[in-house]
């Protein structure tokens, strides 16, 4: 794939991202529409697109291939998550310390990165952006969790019970099920799922480009911490996973996919997660925004640098 191919995908990403805004801006979309249209991509969409990227005949060079990306990428957790804790621990507000934190480390690539991989590399893409998947899932929902709520009353048990039941999840056991089992569904299911799947990515970006509506120029304060966290989220932290990527010998689709994956904005649980620990969400939307705004720029750029 060339980077112009990924420049046109990026531009035609971002402009179903303007038509969301566009509808926003226009009364056409709600809060609350918002919020269930998200629940539905998030929810019922998302797994669809996971479910049909698995139906192919199974290759234990791609399996192979998947768990050294899938060690790649928890590995790459592992040196993101030590790094940010040095560079933010002088941050003396604990709602910014926590959203740097967070939006540096984790990107946005369910929601963005998954339609990327669909519309750059088709099934094949999907099937790697899996592994991009199940790290974030698990990383997100412990780590990312336990930065805005030090003290919890849930166990390791209720946490991975929580995580196992999350859709994508169980999307990707039943997928990784069908694929190493070379398990069809009917013709019917496998149409069904085709359809579903081609709804995921112009919902997606849609959504993203509503929810930038709300920013405001005059609520963009940029600080060290936050400037430092679109450098790390944009830029160097895909590199990080680059790296990682390259040490464990992993080439072609599965590297280009999971790089352009790790490269995402950062993610919008940040907000969410935010506003559950009682934390004042604006410059976690703030971040968001122009992270996803930059990324216009910085995702054909990393691409660049990582087949340079």
């Amino acid at each position: 794939m060339s980077i112009s191919q990924l420049i046109t995908q990026v531009v035609i990403i971002f402009l179903l991202m303007l038509l969301g805004a566009i509808i926003r801006k226009f009364g056409f979309l709600h809060l609350q529409s918002i919020n269930d249209i998200t629940n539905i991509a998030l929810y019922f969409l998302s797994p669809m697109v996971i479910l049909k990227a698995f139906q192919q005949p199974f290759s234990s060079t791609r399996m192979h291939t998947f768990l050294l990306t899938l060690v790649a990428i928890f590995v790459s957790y592992l040196v993101t998550i030590i790094l940010t804790k040095v560079i933010f621990s002088s941050v003396k507000d604990p709602n910014m310390r926590h959203i740097v934190s967070y939006g540096s480390i984790y990107s946005n690539n369910g929601f963005m990165g998954v339609p990327l991989a669909q519309a750059l590399f088709g099934d094949a893409g999907v099937f790697y952006a899996v592994a991009s998947l199940i790290g974030f899932n698990v990383m997100s929902w412990t780590h990312g969790v336990s930065l805005f709520h030090r003290r919890t009353n849930e166990s390791w048990a209720q946490k991975i019970r929580k995580i196992i039941l999350n859709p994508n999840i169980i999307a990707i056991i039943v997928g990784l099920v069908t694929f190493c089992c070379s398990i069809h569904f009917p013709p019917i299911i496998g149409q069904f799922l085709i359809y579903g799947s081609a709804a995921f990515t112009p919902i997606s970006m849609m959504i993203i480009g509503s929810n930038l509506v709300g920013i405001q120029l005059k609520d963009i304060k940029l600080g060290i911490p936050a400037s430092t966290a679109l450098l790390l989220r944009n830029v160097l932290y895909p590199l990080v996973n680059l790296v990682a990527l390259k040490l464990l010998g992993v080439t072609n689709t599965a590297i280009n996919v999971t790089v352009i994956l790790a490269a995402c904005p950062v993610a919008g649980l940040v907000v969410l997660f935010t506003l559950q620990a009682k934390g004042d969400p604006k410059p976690a939307v703030t971040l968001m925004s122009i992270s996803t705004i930059l990324s216009l720029i910085t995702i054909p750029l990393v691409f660049a640098i990582a087949n340079w």
